[in-house]
């Protein structure tokens, strides 16, 4: 602690954003870079906590989806105090210690380490995310993150059945220890939802790049436009490789089945979110080949992050008029007693997709304790309107809430994006190898063993676990990795 009084001399600070009617006409990323000074002053708030519950990286209570710290353990109270101390280069190599692409989590993860910091209790929590975000902006920019290939290879083969967060984690581990990594992805870029379902402006693409192409200086080989079970049966890949980790996430999305949903202009978020950057990574989304929201009514059903990526989305777009609605009731403003620190706050947040559309059109996107009931189209088969009810969350007949007679209520609708969550992984490969699955449908396999009932299969991330925040993902992958190599080695050397 390099500064014990550093908490109660500095005020939580973040760096500027720009403004909300300036970022919308691009796709760029959005948030600006503090200067150094500031930065060591926020890493001095940190106060080396004799329990440091930031990096605790459980789930209270268990098997829920929201962390209490950081999944992949960070260890977060040494690179703030080096940071304070301006030991820029020592801050990385900790930060890499645990976490393979902290340039990715520093960008895209909801930050449960801040939820769980012990000043948090009283004041602003500490600016971890920021801290690790620069921390590995300027190892990039210092030229201190350059391949590491390993120094002999072990004579075995692994093949990791995606690129998204977990496998690529997987991937960089197990090569890490020596195996010869075959990665295969179906889409025609490595990254998973890193690349394909986070908007550019959030997570800039050139930085995913950057790092498979470190990835394949180090040795990992990317077969792309390649789906296993479909075009490499799945059980080829179990008498080809030594071990086989499935990581390809738990993509099945939660549909609307109700009256209109055949209706044109009716997609899955994803559609809409995959399709938008593969044409601006493309053609600069000159080829067409996307999702507009262009001079369109958008209305989007469901929340989360991937809600608040269909709005950015749709706003750079230039949409017409912009909602948002949600059947559960409004987040409380403040933690509640069934949600006390240091468990991840569930708390109302304005996200910046919600900034920008309050900026121009004016008010909060969203609208809660609404249900969708019917679409309607005109008579080429295009939607244009969506009704809906307004409910009270009191069980009757069985269900959780009832419907408000009389609140039926018609919205002009030319777009509609559904993000209501996920059921589970795709079933293709895990038909193929006949795994197991829980009673929410992923792969059935141990925590922290990652194992199946085929010894040579291992699954990780959403694929196990259902779909959750990216950095449980890096967890699960290098957790996999871990157990891969013990497997094959007998013992392993792998954090």
């Amino acid at each position: 602690m390099g500064k014990p009084t550093g908490f109660l001399e500095f005020n939580r600070e973040l760096p500027a954003d720009v403004s909300p009617e300036e970022r919308i006409s691009n796709w760029d990323e959005f948030h600006l870079h503090m200067p150094e000074e500031g930065l060591r002053d926020q890493g001095a708030r940190c106060m080396d906590c004799g329990i440091p519950f930031c990096h605790t990286g459980v789930s209270l209570p268990e098997n829920t989806p929201f962390p209490t710290g950081c999944p992949i353990n960070n260890l977060i109270p040494e690179w703030n105090d080096l940071v304070y101390r301006g030991l820029w280069k020592d801050a990385l190599e900790r930060l890499h210690k645990t976490n393979n692409f902290p340039e990715f989590t520093g960008r895209v993860c909801p930050a449960p380490c801040e939820g769980a910091c012990v000043l948090g209790l009283n004041e602003p929590p500490v600016t971890i995310k920021n801290l690790e975000v620069s921390i590995a902006d300027r190892g990039w920019d210092e030229g201190w993150i350059t391949p590491e290939p390993p120094e002999k290879r072990t004579g075995k083969k692994v093949a990791v059945v995606g690129s998204g967060p977990a496998g690529l984690c997987a991937a960089a581990q197990l090569n890490k220890a020596g195996h010869t990594v075959t990665v295969y992805e179906r889409s025609d870029r490595a990254g998973g939802l890193l690349m394909y379902g986070i908007p550019n402006m959030k997570l800039d693409k050139e930085y995913v790049q950057r790092r498979i192409d470190l990835m394949t200086e180090e040795g990992v080989k990317f077969v792309l436009n390649t789906e296993i079970g479909t075009d490499i049966p799945a059980r080829k890949l179990v008498d080809d490789f030594d071990a086989v980790v499935l990581a390809i996430g738990a993509l099945k999305p939660r549909d609307l089945p109700i009256e209109g949903r055949e209706l044109n202009g009716v997609y899955q978020a994803i559609e809409f979110l995959h399709a938008n950057t593969k044409s601006l990574l493309d053609s600069n989304l000159e080829d067409g080949n996307y999702i507009t929201a262009k001079d369109k009514n958008v209305i989007v059903l469901g929340q989360g992050d991937t809600g608040t990526d269909c709005l950015a989305t749709s706003m750079r777009h230039g949409c017409k008029s912009l909602n948002q609605f949600d059947i559960i009731p409004e987040p409380p403003v403040d933690r509640t007693p069934a949600n006390p620190w240091p468990q991840m706050p569930r708390i109302l947040k304005v996200d910046y997709g919600h900034e920008e559309r309050d900026a121009k059109f004016g008010g909060d996107p969203r609208t809660y304790q609404l249900s969708t009931f019917k679409f309607v189209g005109d008579d080429n088969g295009n939607v244009k309107e969506l009704h809906t009810r307004e409910v009270e969350w009191v069980p009757t007949d069985g269900k959780p809430f009832r419907e408000v007679e009389g609140s039926e209520k018609v919205w002009p609708a030319d777009l509609v994006l559904l993000s209501m969550g996920w059921l589970g992984p795709e079933d293709t490969i895990l038909e193929q190898l006949d795994l197991e699955r829980d009673e929410r449908s992923n792969a059935k396999a141990e925590l922290e063993k990652y194992t199946t009932k085929h010894e040579k299969v291992f699954v990780a991330g959403d694929v196990r676990r259902g779909m959750s925040l990216v950095v449980w993902a890096f967890g699960e992958g290098r957790g996999a990795a871990r157990e891969v190599d013990r497997y094959l080695m007998g013992s392993t050397l792998l954090p």
